[in-house]
C-alpha cells in the first residue's frame, strides 16, 4: 500500500514551521548563553562590591572627620 499523497500547501506549512522552530531553538540557545554570562558578571560585580565595602569600613579615612578637627577658612 502506498502512502497517501501529501497536500502541497500542508507540506509547505510544515516546512515553514520546522524552519521557524529551528530559528527559535537557535535563538533560545544564544539567549541562554547570554544569560549565563550575565549571571557570572553579576556575581563577579557583587563580590567586588562586598570587597570594596569591607575595604571602606576598614580604612581610617572612611569615617568622616569631626567638624571640631577642621580649622575655620580664615586660618
Amino acid at each position: 500500500m502506498s502512502p497517501a499523497p501529501i497536500d502541497p500547501e500542508l507540506d509547505a506549512r510544515l516546512i515553514r514551521l520546522e524552519e521557524k522552530f529551528g530559528f527559535a531553538e537557535d535563538l533560545l540557545d544564544t539567549l541562554n548563553a547570554l544569560v549565563a554570562r550575565q549571571q557570572e558578571q553579576i556575581a563577579h560585580l557583587m563580590r567586588e562590591v562586598v570587597q570594596l565595602q569591607r575595604q571602606r569600613a576598614e580604612e581610617p579615612s572612611a569615617h568622616p572627620p569631626s567638624l571640631w578637627d577642621e580649622l575655620p577658612p580664615h586660618y
